[in-house]
């Protein structure tokens, strides 16, 4: 690694590390108050405020609960994007802390409000010392946890008002340590979606079963064969999961019901595994509901496309965090997860990557009561995109 590479890397570092008391208390405030969905609108007008006071120019997307900040220098043609997600989760949280959530049964057990503030930081960096040439686009978005967000914006037409050559995102890791990143090449991340089955029989008292037609002996004979869906139709070299996460029916003890009801997900790493999930789950239910005389209806929809990190992206993030925190606290090679990310849907439409950031070794999982976005990985993530833009569009001597 070239020496004077490293000093400028930790020069950055260094800077970034100078906002962090502001940085923090931007964050914590976030955390205070969390947002679900598309419903960001109070974290998007802290991200704006702060963007257009540091001479950045804002859109708004989304009804306003997305933000595009648009920063230039220089002259080069080039430009990149950086996005971060900024939506909460339907969790009561049990973390204590003096800044926890103010809204009870919402909290950021995901981490999205440090990687706002994350990106937050590297936006004043480079708004400071504009030391490349070409466009960065600062994107944060609403509704990456299952809602749609970046599909909301891809339907505003994100990349034709604001184009990027390159897009990055970046995901905070618990368990993995403070500095480290590891990132995995070619698919990284499941593709998602979600079923609902609603099961209609006839109801009748529980001592007369034969009056009836029963929705939930239907419900339990699904279930069953729902799990041949991935067993016996996927190869061995595929990967698929169905996972039935949810059955609900009755509320007496003498009463079989009208109806029953389940839903579930369902992941693979390839949209054409997908599809062939699909097709074999409507196909078991209404095999099933047919056999057993209950009428059947399927809302089966995708959520997450699979996550394809592009080969040029995933050596420029890399070789830039490598810069960072040496080459030791770089996992380049890090195994595909069934977790998805909606992110995905923008690398569908622009190559890119998507890197995890170490969240330290002690932290509780992301979706847990328990998470808390740690405060000192912020200058580290802060830190790579702005280095990440330093070095993939350095200034243009004597051509500014």
């Amino acid at each position: 690694m070239n020496a004077a590479i490293s000093q400028t890397a930790e020069a950055t570092l260094e800077r970034v590390r100078s906002y962090q008391p502001e940085l923090i208390d931007i964050r914590r405030d976030i955390h205070a108050n969390p947002e679900l969905g598309l419903e960001t609108h109070r974290t998007a007008d802290i991200v704006a405020r702060l963007l257009e006071s540091w001479g950045i120019e804002v859109h708004r997307m989304v009804d306003g609960a997305a933000v595009v900040g648009v920063l230039r220098s220089g002259n080069a043609p080039k430009s990149i994007g950086l996005r971060a997600d900024m939506d909460a989760l339907p969790i009561l949280e049990a973390t204590g802390v003096d800044y926890k959530s103010g809204k009870s049964g919402v909290m950021h057990a995901c981490g999205h409000d440090g990687h706002t503030t994350m990106l937050l930081g590297a936006a004043r960096y480079l708004a400071e010392t504009r030391e490349f040439s070409g466009t960065v686009n600062f994107i944060f978005q609403p509704g990456e946890e299952g809602m749609g967000g970046a599909l909301a914006m891809l339907d505003e037409g994100l990349f034709e008002k604001f184009p990027c050559d390159e897009i990055f995102g970046m995901h905070n890791r618990p368990g993995a340590p403070l500095g480290h990143f590891s990132i995995t090449p070619g698919v990284g991340m499941a593709g998602g979606a979600f079923f609902d089955i609603h099961i209609k029989g006839r109801g009748t008292h529980g001592a007369r079963p034969q009056a009836g037609v029963d929705p939930i002996i239907a419900v339990c004979h699904i279930g069953n064969a729902l799990q041949t869906v991935v067993s016996r139709n996927l190869a061995p070299s595929d990967t698929g999961v169905l996972s039935v996460t949810q059955i609900k029916s009755g509320d007496a003890y003498n009463v079989i019901p009208e109806r029953a009801y389940m839903a579930g997900t369902i992941r693979a790493m390839k949209r054409e595994t997908l599809a062939l999930l699909e097709e074999s789950l409507r196909r078991v239910v209404q095999g099933v509901s047919t056999g057993l005389g209950v009428e059947t209806e399927v809302d089966h929809r995708l959520i997450f496309a699979p996550l394809v990190n592009s080969p040029d992206a995933v050596l420029a993030i890399a070789d830039t965090a490598a810069e960072l925190v040496g080459e030791t606290h770089v996992d380049r090679d890090k195994p595909p997860t069934a977790g998805s990310e909606d992110f995905a849907f923008m690398l569908e439409k622009v190559p890119g990557a998507y890197i995890n950031i170490g969240n330290g070794e002690t932290s509780a999982p992301i979706h847990n009561d328990r998470y808390n976005f740690n405060d000192e990985a912020t200058p580290f993530g802060a830190a790579l995109w702005s280095r990440l833009i330093e070095r993939t569009m350095p200034p243009q001597p004597g051509k500014e």
